[in-house]
């Protein structure tokens, strides 16, 4: 696991997770938080809607945010304490997700905030 103390980031570092979205995925966070909206579980019922296929949890993507935080930048023992989020994009079924993190300014001050997650084709599935 690669990491910094905060005392070692250097305004401007950033760190990226990537990871494809799989069906799998989607099942396993519904179970976890109970939400079986259709949308997410039912390719049927799916089909006949705007997206027409599942999409992924928002907070599934919005997870990846503290993957990369948490594992890469600054790393292990960080605990972000808020996240504020804007949906940009829906998360489909083999999507790519990659969660960039930037320290944007000296994170040795109160205040330190993450990047934002992105999919593979550039289009901005959420922003923190």
């Amino acid at each position: 696991m690669i990491g910094k103390t905060v005392q070692e980031l250097q305004k401007g570092e950033t760190a990226q997770f990537s990871k494809t979205v799989s069906e799998a995925d989607i099942y396993l966070f519904a179970g976890i938080t109970s939400d079986f909206n259709p949308a997410h579980v039912d390719e049927e019922y799916a089909r006949k809607t705007f997206f027409a296929t599942r999409i992924a949890h928002g907070l599934l993507s919005a997870g990846f945010i503290s993957a990369v935080i948490a594992n890469k930048l600054p790393g292990p023992d960080t605990i972000y304490m808020r996240q504020e989020l804007d949906f940009l994009g829906v998360v489909k079924i083999g999507d790519t997700i990659k969660g960039p993190s930037e320290a944007p300014y000296d994170l040795r001050q109160p205040g330190g905030q993450a990047g934002a997650d992105r999919r593979s084709a550039g289009q901005p599935a959420a922003a923190a």
